[in-house]
């Protein structure tokens, strides 16, 4: 049996940008557990050459347009060393004014 394709491209898709992520490392107080690399749904993160003041390898972004604003990183960091914001949007910025 042939697989259905179950979704579809959304209507207005040229007009919608999706939300686009600032995304926060505290270098320094990560201990490398390396959860955020490995529970990453987009796979944004990687572990980086440099060392920390830990002495441990901490994750760097390997591509920002990839993530989804999830926040399962800062969740699942015990350390609170990464955190997610969203950039502010042109339209949004407008709209202020």
């Amino acid at each position: 049996m042939a697989s259905k394709k179950l979704w579809r491209k959304p209507l207005d898709s040229e007009k919608i940008k999706p939300p686009e992520a600032e995304i926060y490392i505290i270098r320094d107080r990560c201990k490398g557990c390396g959860f955020c690399i490995q529970f990453c749904p987009k796979e944004v993160l990687e572990e980086s050459e440099e060392i920390n003041a830990r002495g441990v390898h901490p994750p760097k972004v390997k591509d920002a347009g990839k993530c989804a604003l999830c926040g399962f990183c800062t969740a699942i960091c015990p350390d609170f060393a990464i955190f997610v914001v969203e950039k502010p949007s042109e339209k949004k910025e407008e709209e202020k004014k």
